[in-house]
């Protein structure tokens, strides 16, 4: 910690807070700003979220006791303030492998209730927790803190109806507004807060009716007075937080949310009220810090390593795979005028946002809300589109049934491209893509394309669009993509990266994906140990390739090798072609364990989990040696009969 922060260094938990005067609040949360871009410009994390909450948080462990009060963040990617204030200062390594994790962690601090960071969930969280405290008689808050783009998810509004349902049931919803979740916030509940920002309109408004209408004749004067004395509705009209005070919601706001002040006296109101109370306060995301403030794409949601000075990159790491996709969906849009995009709250993060400059009316934000995103993506392929649904994923998880039962039952022509597959470390357990080809096995006619490279990717996903009548899935890992992987033959629909230069192979590698590199140099250091080695890119890893068992027929072991969960994998799926076809050969899998994993490097987690070149190499050397022994035992078993 440098000498500028002389009073973030005092703060070794909450009640520290509590001998801070006004002039003193407002040194910390200055500090704590210039600690935040300082920090996060040397690790890369979410910054503007946090520059946006630094009062806010402030004011919740002044007046809120941590962690005896519940103190709950939705998605949790704003809780560095949280993190500094409960004494977790040491940022050095965040989001690396034994340092800070970038989201709340119940390892880290006795004050970090959830950790999960999939958005829209707190509030479902909070109303458990409220109603654990009722029914065992403790008088504990529950504060659950929810950005205005984490509303957009139906969840959100679940949990809303079920808290509203208990008018005695003490818990204070903050809503955290700053008009964006990734991206501006969009949609009817957007709107709906836009005009909660601007409730003292209402006057002006009317101000403005009476002049009118006093110049109408005849009924100018009576509609005038009729309008005034509903003055109550039409201040729901324009200003309708009526909406939450229908649901049974107390609500209080719209308040400035960089006001200390104000909001310690708005939260210490919510506090003493005795059931569901709504807190509406406006945050500017990015304050204080004027390059998050020029970004108009996400202003500083989640940064690289950047000068804190300028806001740039200090590196470039190269042509991602995010980007190849992008600039593949402007061709096939100029294309095909029936390919339509769906994004969830996330245009320019899963690479649609020169789609959506090329063709504007042809893109769907949906805000956070995969599930409505699956089955509006139903609607438009019955209706004679073809939508291309971009998504983490992470979180497609959370539209399962929607795939199965709205997209895949009704044979709807949907494609769905998940960004961020396989590990992707930094950011933790949650935001893994390890789970897709598993979750997905089971869905009658999905079809999954694994690019192996960038020019993969973009005749995948054209063969992807192509399919009308079932839905496909494209998925690709996040960061740079590696050079090209070059066939040197074909089996059926698969690529044959790799065969023996003479003789049949001892082992056929199946390569998942972004991993062919790596399983090109397992079959070189096999090579190295006598042991001869096809490998196939299947491309199409789900259905498996009905060339696939008659091929492996053909060597005596085969092995597999995924970027996703060993659970139900791509190698559950071969074993089982492999069963079904009476193929009687040992097959070894290797993928991900299924277990949560640390935030740590994408590098440093394949290695923890044994996912690399040597070590797949090492034990496939020693299966094949004991099927060696094993032979070498039973041909001496069989002389000995003879004799």
């Amino acid at each position: 910690m440098g000498d500028g922060w002389d009073l973030l260094t005092r703060i070794k938990g909450p009640r520290d807070l509590d001998r801070l005067g006004p002039e003193q609040l407002e040194q910390l949360a200055g500090e704590i700003r210039s600690f935040l871009v300082d920090a996060v410009s040397k690790t890369g994390g979410h910054l503007g979220p946090n520059l946006g909450v630094v009062e806010l948080t402030i004011a919740l462990h002044r007046v809120f006791d941590s962690p005896k009060d519940k103190v709950l963040f939705d998605t949790g990617h704003q809780s560095y303030v949280h993190k500094l204030l409960t004494g977790r200062q040491d940022f050095g390594k965040l989001k690396s492998k034994g340092g800070l994790s970038g989201y709340p962690s119940r390892a880290e601090s006795e004050h970090d209730i959830i950790e999960n960071s999939h958005a829209s969930t707190v509030l479902g969280w909070a109303d458990g927790l409220a109603k654990a405290n009722q029914v065992l008689g403790r008088d504990d808050h529950v504060v659950a803190v929810i950005g205005d783009g984490a509303l957009t998810g139906g969840m959100a509004w679940e949990a809303l109806n079920n808290i509203a349902a208990a008018k005695d049931r003490p818990l204070v919803i903050v809503v955290n507004d700053n008009e964006r979740s990734y991206a501006p916030t969009i949609g009817g509940l957007a709107d709906h807060l836009a005009t909660l920002r601007t409730t003292d309109g209402y006057e002006r408004f009317l101000a403005r009716g009476k002049d009118i209408l006093e110049r109408t004749p005849v009924v100018g004067r009576p509609l005038y007075d009729t309008l005034h004395g509903a003055k109550k509705g039409l201040k729901d009209f324009i200003a309708p937080q009526g909406m939450f005070e229908d649901l049974g919601l107390k609500y209080v706001g719209p308040i400035d949310g960089h006001d200390v002040e104000a909001m310690e006296s708005a939260l210490q109101r919510a506090k003493r009220f005795g059931g569901p109370v709504i807190i509406h306060c406006l945050t500017e995301k990015g304050r204080g810090y004027q390059p998050a403030l020029q970004d108009e794409a996400d202003r500083f949601h989640a940064v690289g390593k950047i000068h804190p000075d300028t806001g740039l990159p200090i590196a470039s790491s190269g042509v991602d795979w995010t980007s190849v996709f992008g600039e593949e969906m402007v061709k096939l849009g100029a294309e095909r005028a029936d390919i339509v995009a769906i994004t969830a709250a996330m245009l320019q993060p899963v690479g649609l946002e020169r789609f959506a400059k090329a063709f504007p009316d042809r893109v769907y934000d949906v805000g956070i809300a995969e599930q409505h995103g699956a089955v509006s993506a139903a609607g438009l392929a019955t209706g004679g589109l073809h939508p291309v649904f971009a998504v983490y994923a992470t979180f497609l998880n959370r539209a399962f049934d929607q795939v199965l039962m709205d997209v895949a039952l009704h044979n709807c022509g949907v494609t769905f491209v998940l960004d961020r597959a396989g590990i992707t470390g930094t950011d933790g357990a949650s935001h893994n893509g390890m789970w897709d080809m598993s979750i997905l096995q089971c869905v009658p006619g999905l079809r999954i394309a694994a690019p192996r490279d960038a020019d993969q990717v973009r005749a995948q996903l054209r063969e992807a669009v192509a399919v009308d009548d079932a839905p496909t899935v494209v998925r690709f890992s996040k960061g740079a993509v590696g050079p090209a992987v070059a066939a040197v033959g074909k089996v059926g629909g698969m690529d044959v990266l790799r065969r023996p230069t003479e003789g049949p192979a001892d082992v056929l590698l199946v390569s998942v994906g972004a991993l062919a590199p790596m399983c090109l140099e397992i079959a070189d250091l096999l090579d190295k140990q006598g042991i001869s080695t096809t490998v196939v890119d299947p491309r199409w890893v789900k259905p498996v390739d009905e060339a696939l068992p008659p091929l492996a027929e053909q060597h005596r072991v085969v092995v597999t090798v995924e970027d996703n969960s060993r659970a139900g994998g791509v190698g559950s799926a071969v074993a089982q072609s492999l069963r079904d076809a009476g193929i009687d050969i040992p097959l070894r899998d290797f993928g991900i364990p299924a277990r949560f994993l640390d935030h740590a490097s994408r590098k440093e987690l394949l290695a923890e989990i044994g996912l690399t070149a040597p070590d797949i190499a090492r034990q496939v050397t020693g299966l094949v040696s004991r099927i060696d022994g094993r032979m070498a035992g039973e041909l001496s078993a069989e002389e000995i009969t003879r004799d």
